[in-house]
């Protein structure tokens, strides 16, 4: 898994419209139109979210025929909250679990 600069993650999750499209797809597989529907946001504006969720890897894509599905990458989220705390808390408790969980 390809690690993520902490400041693109940031800036993946901080816009509004896209912590929605994340929660949405949170243990489901959803398709942009459906997306869309729940939203009420742009077609267009919809699939722009997910360009930027998918680059950064928080996405996982799934096509069937003319479909695309869209679901959280749960995994990939708690390795860039790692990230991210292993940066900006380096010494911390949660930090030294995070690296213990990930030498297995």
């Amino acid at each position: 898994m390809k690690k993520v600069n902490p400041v693109e993650f940031a800036k993946a999750i901080a816009d509004e419209t896209r912590q929605k499209i994340m929660g949405l797809c949170c243990c489901n597989e959803l398709s942009v139109n459906e997306i869309v529907e729940q939203t009420s946001v742009s077609q267009p504006t919809v699939s722009h979210h997910l360009a930027i969720l998918r680059e950064a890897g928080l996405v996982e894509v799934r096509h069937e025929g003319k479909q695309t599905y869209y679901t959280l990458n749960q995994e990939r989220m708690v390795v860039c909250c790692g990230q991210l705390m292993q940066v900006f808390a380096p010494e911390s408790e949660v930090t030294e679990a995070v690296n213990k969980a990930r030498a297995g």
